[in-house]
């Protein structure tokens, strides 16, 4: 079969090497698998990372026993991908469900894949994995159609087999069609996939694949994995950020029986058989440090960064935002802040690294298993292609996992020791090293014209990140800048800061819809009634209409007393309308949510149950950021090390949670596993304006703090 052009669709990371594996390195790998239909997916990089592509980032192939598997870089992490794609794959091919494999991040096994994250896997790998489908399909009819002695027109792939419906007789299997044969395929530009009326497992609400396992106990996570001889490693870690160690004595952990003391520089590793024999050791060294003196705190933050002034990048711009001053009658400024965050994944960092000879096998928890095993090469030096990551079940990330220092601190232990070494980091750790959601300022000047539209918006980020920043209204002169960064380079921060399930979008919408709600009291409107009047867009108008008839409850003039609050977003393309109902403990300023309506629109719904239980997991994760979780620190040293004093949500927390799905079946699937977490922080901060007529500006909304507004 002649091969055709690769497509391309969008990534979200840099790629990694491409020097990875290559299709004579697949069948290889694969051995007597080799045979059957394989489709090569690419994925193209229009962000321009600016290094090498590789050949192809997925594979789909049917074997000769008729299943189907897919080999992804991808890894599941708690969103369902192993069950939605799977459910993408089975109606595109004809087969049942049941009938699919997911091999997911695996480095021998799989190509090379930028990570997971950014709920980007159903948005922009999903298409493509379908149209790998399409192609394999069109492989298997012609071939069908040359066994069977017909034209390949009218014949009809379903349940695994392809037959002629006008001679149901004439029938074969898939895995009758590819015994014996091996066929290489790519995907072809003008693949068309089937129509979305056509689909019947797609769409369809389904039991996650690994439920079972995880409710079992059997599904197994980076620290479940023992290998024989394994040591297990703690390291000595410093008090502070930035700190140096001036004195540190072993000689206390050297006396335990089987403990190993590894020490490079300012380095020390203690290993023992047992983690209770590795803690042991770890508390009998003797280290003195020195500090920095902190420059800056929970208290001060604000400050220093808007201090540090740094340069703005301009996101969107339109009109003309002097005139739109001239032309308002009211006008509004504000400034919403928000502290650092944690991701505080119920499963801390873990990996186990295994070198045999000029080989390696790591097993990590992470959500980029091919930059986990770059970091191991590099620690090792040895070939990356020598390196097989595997990653079993990652108890969540939430962006918090694409970094590898567990990676590299259990490789180096192995190449010391020559020993299989485990490093789990325990919460202190996990807390100390974590790249926190970081804080951020934003300023907002708006103002409405003499009938109530809005007429200008002019908005100044720092340190948010851009994402979810750019309004959805009808506003005719609008600015919208960014500083900083989520991400930035500049270093301002005490310590590290990255991604934090829905990047940006959190804090934005917080202080957006914030800003909607004040004007909308200016206007004299009830904040649905002013939402609807400045709204062109449909899709959003039409979610935010849906929103309101689940809630059942007519809006009122804020503060009506009753607790009500709507904030509404565009995130990457899925929308999201969330109407909250609470109550506001005067006394004591503590907040009870009692119910929650998120209606969302990611256009085509792949899996109706999945889509429902991330709604909820975002809307409980969501509660966190709002009203408790801070980071608290003092310069380089963080003061919450585990939950004792770091409050998650709870299940005594929890409001009834009522998620409305708006299928869109003709648009293409975007992502829902961050979208319904964004507009938390703003509506709950209108609910509680609307309670008790108390307006937040700064997150999380605690009971002290709603105590001294």
């Amino acid at each position: 079969m002649k091969k055709k052009d690769k497509i391309s669709t969008l990534p979200s990371d840099p790629p990694p090497s491409a020097s990875d594996i290559s299709r004579r390195d697949f069948f290889k790998r694969m051995g007597a698998l080799s045979g059957g239909v394989v489709v090569y997916i690419s994925l193209g990089d229009p962000e321009s990372w600016g290094q090498q592509q590789p050949d192809f980032n997925a594979i789909l192939r049917i074997g000769t026993d008729g299943r189907v598997t897919c080999f992804t870089g991808k890894i599941e992490m708690g969103q369902g991908i192993n069950t939605s794609l799977a459910q993408m794959l089975a109606d595109e091919l004809g087969v049942a469900f049941s009938s699919i494999d997911m091999v997911m991040g695996d480095t021998s096994l799989c190509p090379p894949d930028w990570g997971t994250f950014g709920s980007l896997t159903t948005q922009y790998f999903g298409p493509t994995l379908r149209k790998a489908a399409a192609e394999a399909r069109t492989v298997l009819v012609e071939m069908a159609a040359e066994t069977l002695h017909v034209s390949p027109k009218g014949l009809i792939a379903e349940n695994g087999e392809i037959f002629d419906p006008r001679h149901p007789e004439k029938r074969v299997t898939y895995a009758q069609l590819t015994m014996g044969k091996r066929i290489e395929r790519q995907v072809a530009e003008g693949t068309s996939i089937t129509s979305s009326s056509r689909r019947n497992v797609s769409g369809k609400a389904m039991n996650r694949v690994d439920s079972r396992q995880k409710v079992t106990g059997e599904a197994q996570y980076t620290a479940d994995i023992r290998l024989p001889g394994m040591l297990y490693a703690r390291f000595l870690r410093p008090p502070v950020h930035g700190a140096k160690l001036t004195h540190v004595d072993t000689t206390g952990a050297e006396r335990l029986e089987d403990v190993r003391v590894v020490r490079e520089g300012d380095v020390v590793a203690v290993l023992h058989k047992t983690p209770d024999g590795a803690e042991k050791a770890l508390g009998r060294i003797d280290a003195q440090y020195d500090t920095p003196e902190p420059t800056v705190n929970n208290k001060t933050i604000f400050d220093h960064l808007l201090d540090s002034n740094p340069p703005s990048q301009t996101v969107t711009e339109g009109g003309n935002i002097k005139k739109g001053r001239r032309l308002a009658t009211k006008q509004f400024e504000s400034i919403y802040y928000n502290h650092y965050v944690a991701h505080a994944p119920i499963e801390p960092h873990a990996a186990l690294v295994h070198v045999e000879g000029e080989k390696a096998t790591v097993w990590a928890s992470t959500q980029a298993p091919f930059r986990a095993r770059e970091d191991a090469a590099k620690t090792l030096g040895l070939p990356s292609q020598n390196i097989r990551v595997i990653t079993p079940f990652v108890g969540g990330g939430f962006g918090g996992k694409t970094g590898g220092q567990q990676v590299v601190e259990a490789a180096w232990l192995a190449k010391k020791t020559g020993r299989p070494v485990q490093v789990a980091w325990d919460r202190r750790e996990e807390f100390f090293y974590d790249t926190f959601r970081p804080a951020a300022v934003i300023k907002i000047e708006s103002g409405l014209d003499a009938g109530n539209k809005i007429t200008y918006w002019d908005y100044d980020n720092y340190f948010a990140g851009a994402r979810s920043s750019e309004t959805f209204y009808d506003i005719p002169h609008h600015r919208v800048l960014s500083r900083g960064g989520w991400r930035s380079n500049i270093k301002v921060h005490p310590f590290g800061t990255g991604a934090w399930r829905g990047p940006g979008s959190n804090t934005n919408v917080f202080a957006m819809e914030s800003q909607i709600d004040i004007m909308a009291e200016a206007a004299g409107l009830d904040p649905l009634t002013f939402r609807l009047a400045n709204l062109k867009n449909r899709r959003m108008s039409h979610i935010l209409r849906a929103a309101a008839k689940q809630f059942g409850h007519s809006f009122a003039k804020a503060p009506s007393k009753r607790g009500y609050g709507i904030a509404c977003t565009d995130y990457k393309g899925s929308y999201v309308a969330t109407i909250a109902e609470i109550s506001v403990d005067k006394t004591t300023g503590a907040v009870r949510v009692e119910r929650v309506v998120c209606a969302l629109d990611m256009g085509e719904i792949i899996n109706p149950e999945g889509a429902r239980l991330q709604i909820e997991g975002c809307v409980t994760m969501g509660l966190g950021y709002v009203l408790e979780e801070e980071i608290r620190f003092k310069g380089g040293k963080i003061l919450d090390e585990n939950f004792d004093t770091y409050s998650l949500p709870r299940f005594s927390w929890l409001p009834k949670i009522e998620p409305v799905l708006i299928d869109n079946p003709e648009m293409a699937p975007m992502g829902c596993g961050e979208a319904p977490i964004t507009p938390m922080g703003a509506v709950i901060a209108n609910a509680i304006y609307d309670a008790i007529g108390v307006r937040l500006f700064e997150l999380p909304m605690t009971a002290a703090r709603i105590r001294q507004a």
